[in-house]
């Protein structure tokens, strides 16, 4: 439990203290950059306290010249704070809506365009999170989804939701599947343990929405990369 204290420690000593100033700081400048860039090195820093390293590949394969959605296997809570540090630029995720209600941290997420999603909703609900999305690739931010919509509880690749390839379809922007390993072993879902070890992110070839007839051709094609990419004990059974 040490690097799970460690890890703790350093996001609420300074998140609070850099929202409280990062904030208002933002609202007069008009511009969120500077919170985003200390945020991200939180959260780099509250990973490398808690003992985990991170070995990336494949940064090459991220095109520099347009927003992307980062499509990702998850296994572990642990995969938001490795990853999107790791991305180039700045970045909007897909998440929980029920996040948007932490102190600070959530009003955060609101500036930084974070996209509130209503798990089991209806369908009105995964609509205008589609139009998020949509907004938030228009203004040149990468969005981050994790398909499977849940962490897998074995670490094995999960079947994917329809969503998020119903927003690649209708934006066009390119798909750069991500392969996360390690973090399975490091905190497995439904505890707060972390074990300490490495953490590997592999960017994997882009893939053109605009390739594909429909939603579900494209969402076999960017599970099939990825399951392609994943360790034999990791790959889905199906």
């Amino acid at each position: 439990m040490l690097s799970t204290l460690k890890l703790l420690f350093v996001y609420t000593s300074l998140g609070p203290i850099s929202g409280i100033l990062g904030i208002p700081y933002t609202l007069f400048v008009g511009d969120i950059s500077l919170l985003y860039r200390v945020a991200m090195w939180i959260a780099n820093a509250g990973i490398s306290a808690a003992g985990i390293g991170i070995e990336v590949t494949g940064r090459e394969c991220v095109p520099s010249d347009r927003a992307c959605i980062f499509m990702s296997n998850h296994v572990s809570n642990l995969d938001p704070p490795v990853e999107l540090p790791m991305f180039p630029g700045r970045s909007s995720v897909m998440l929980k809506k029920q996040l948007m209600n932490i102190p600070i941290l959530g009003r955060a997420m609101r500036m930084g365009d974070f996209i509130p999603v209503e798990r089991g909703g209806k369908r009105e609900a995964a609509q205008a999170s589609v139009i998020a999305a949509g907004r938030a690739l228009e203004k040149g931010l990468h969005i981050l989804v994790y398909p499977e919509g849940t962490r897998s509880r074995d670490g094995r690749l999960q079947p994917f939701k329809k969503g998020p390839f119903y927003l690649a379809m209708e934006t066009q922007a390119p798909v750069v599947p991500v392969v996360i390993t390690g973090t399975e072993k490091m905190m497995r879902k439904g505890s707060w343990a972390i074990t300490p070890g490495v953490a590997e992110v592999r960017f994997l070839p882009v893939i053109e929405p605009a390739a594909f007839q429909s939603r579900e051709d494209l969402l076999r094609a960017v599970r099939g990369a990825i399951a392609e990419a994943l360790p034999e004990e990791m790959k889905p059974l199906d």
